[in-house]
């Protein structure tokens, strides 16, 4: 992939994220975080395949308002990570495990 392309997906993950911030509801956000699972899965970016499964976990077992904010920080973070290996991914659901515990 040349940097132009992912570029222009970070570009679209982070526009989903921000949009996200300003619904209401868990369903509306659970769908939109599995797009955003999608088209990470489709471009390796593992780290944001992670956080995303994470955060629908999340989600499912109900959480909502500031921590979802939380969640979808790190998922902003996993995004832009320049790394995006197993390792990154795995630094990165550790992280989570300690902030969210």
């Amino acid at each position: 992939m040349q940097e132009g392309d992912f570029t222009e997906i970070r570009a679209e993950l982070m526009r989903r994220i921000v949009a996200i911030e300003s619904r209401r509801g868990t369903g509306g956000i659970a769908r939109e975080v599995d797009a955003i699972r999608r088209i990470a899965h489709r471009n390796g970016m593992l780290p944001a395949v992670t956080l995303a499964h994470l955060l629908e976990s999340a989600l499912a077992r109900g959480e909502h308002g500031t921590l979802v904010q939380d969640w979808l920080a790190m998922l902003g973070e996993a995004v832009h990570s320049e790394r995006q290996d197993d390792a990154t991914s795995d630094a990165f659901a550790a992280a989570c495990q300690v902030r969210f515990a």
